[in-house]
């Protein structure tokens, strides 16, 4: 019984010590991490397009062409009012003169500023609609719609709907990858993506739009997650470091650099929306090249189809495999400890919930800053195409360090310090002469969060050099402080604690 139980022991490795032989950037590897690195690039210009579809361009109330006004009263049929930014009086984008008054004074001859005094005339909405700018785009979301004035709420509603989506994706992708893999969910809802980007070039009206592009949030938000999962689980550690630092991010960065050009030259929101989606298409090929997670086939009971994955890995890198990578009692140990997992189990065990929490804080904080930054370069002074690009550029060198900082030094460091910058000079932009109150708060408000997940993130536990855990069980502890715990629970007492009729996940 002894030798059984030290033979199992034996046989029960852990999956890095059991694939190391692999080395660590062979073909196999180089494969899987450009080919996944490639299908972040659609995330970067799908995510970003709303700064272009859902632009307001300059627009003023239409008056009708067939209104018998003279030259004079046609050019002073909009009021004038002051810009809070320029400080300036400039036509007023949502009401007109009376034109029925107007009319009047046309016809009887009179002038306006002259003989009539225009802050006496009565002002109506633009009941005929507006007419929009049209030196920067032929149409938008807002032109097409009418989304401006009393209907201006509309616009900001269009992207917390998308990101609603985000939401949702973020709640079912990890279970939808749990239960059915990595793989499948990758690709599926990287046809999501596509083809419900496809559908929001026929929409018809607003709500449509709308709810076409919540799902298009949802299949974003999920195949990115399903990739960078899928990445980190079939990599080696260092290589898992550059994938998840700046292979993922440099590619996403590159496609949030195509968007500008795309819109430059393809100014309808409608025929912008189709160049976004075809690229899409390209991506079904990748289908016979990219492996599913052997990690996750392990977890399942399915040794011998991961088995086969690092075999033919093994051929790839022109090296000879061991004649058994996994025990064959490996499978009756996954078996045995498996167990359905929810998100509620992330809250379950004190040490997981506190980690989980904070974790969640940091994301949702570098959501809000990041988005909130992204989508704001077309309300910048200048050329929002120029300006949409320097905003993906800056990315590149911001990424590089990120990967040199993860690779070389601590990351609980790392993040808290790359936080707390940020959120330090959020809060340095209200310092920036003519800007009122309500243009700085936001950015008071960022910065202030973001400093302060900087400071909580210094409670992670520290995970640079650290194993990938495989299970809750292999979590280290909640505050990490400065010190790093690594996990020593083995397969075999995962065994032990099943046989005594104790969780292998809680304790």
């Amino acid at each position: 019984m002894q030798k059984e139980q030290k033979a199992n022991t034996n046989n029960m490795t852990d999956y890095e010590v059991a694939t190391a032989f692999l080395g660590e950037w062979g073909l196999f590897q180089q494969h899987v991490f450009f080919l996944l690195c490639l299908t972040f690039i659609p995330n970067g210009f799908t995510g970003m397009s709303i700064v272009f579809v859902a632009d307001t361009p300059p627009h003023r109330c239409v008056i009708p062409a067939n209104l018998n006004l003279t030259a004079a009263w046609r050019n002073r049929s909009i009021p004038l009012e002051l810009d809070s930014n320029s400080g300036a009086l400039v036509p007023s984008k949502c009401s007109r003169y009376k034109l029925g008054d107007v009319l009047s004074f046309s016809d009887r001859g009179f002038l306006p500023g002259v003989d009539v005094n225009m802050s006496n005339v009565p002002t109506e909405s633009c009941l005929d609609g507006w007419e929009y700018d049209q030196n920067v785009y032929i149409s938008t979301i807002i032109t097409e719609w009418d989304l401006v004035c009393d209907d201006r709420w509309k616009n900001p509603l269009t992207s917390s709907i998308f990101f609603c989506g985000v939401l949702t994706g973020s709640f079912i992708s990890g279970q939808l990858s749990d239960r059915y893999g990595r793989k499948i969910v990758l690709f599926v809802t990287m046809a999501v993506q596509t083809v419900f980007t496809f559908i929001m070039v026929f929409a018809p009206s607003w709500p449509m739009f709308c709810a076409l592009f919540f799902i298009v949030g949802m299949g974003q938000i999920s195949n990115y997650v399903a990739a960078f999962v899928l990445g980190t689980e079939i990599l080696s550690p260092k290589v898992r470091t550059i994938y998840s630092t700046a292979g993922v991010s440099l590619f996403f960065a590159a496609g949030y650099m195509l968007l500008p050009l795309f819109a430059y030259f393809l100014r309808d929101w409608r025929m912008l929306l189709l160049g976004l989606t075809l690229p899409g298409f390209l991506y079904v090929p990748l289908w016979w090249f990219i492996p599913e997670s052997p990690r996750w086939l392990l977890s399942q009971g399915r040794v011998e189809e991961a088995e086969a994955i690092v075999r033919f890995a093994a051929k790839k890198n022109k090296i000879k495999p061991p004649p058994v990578i996994f025990s064959p009692s490996q499978k009756d140990l996954q078996c045995e400890t498996s167990k359905a997992l929810n998100i509620c189990d992330l809250l379950r065990s004190p040490n997981i919930r506190w980690i989980s929490l904070t974790l969640w804080l940091v994301w949702n904080t570098l959501t809000i800053a990041y988005f909130a930054l992204s989508l704001n370069t077309a309300n910048l002074h200048g050329n929002a195409y120029f300006n949409c690009f320097v905003s993906a550029l800056v990315e590149i060198p911001a990424y590089t360090l990120s990967w040199v900082m993860f690779r070389w030094w601590s990351r609980r460091w790392s993040l808290s310090s790359t936080l707390f910058m940020g959120g330090l000079f959020l809060l340095f932009v209200q310092l920036i002469p003519a800007r009122s109150y309500s243009v700085s708060l936001p950015y008071i408000l960022m910065g202030s969060i973001t400093i302060t997940s900087g400071l909580l993130s210094l409670l992670l536990p520290e995970s640079y050099g650290m194993p990938l855990p495989d299970t809750i069980t292999h979590m280290q502890h909640f505050p990490g402080c400065c010190k790093k715990t690594p996990y020593k629970l083995t397969h075999t007492e995962e065994k032990e604690k099943v046989a005594e009729g104790k969780s292998p996940v809680f304790p």
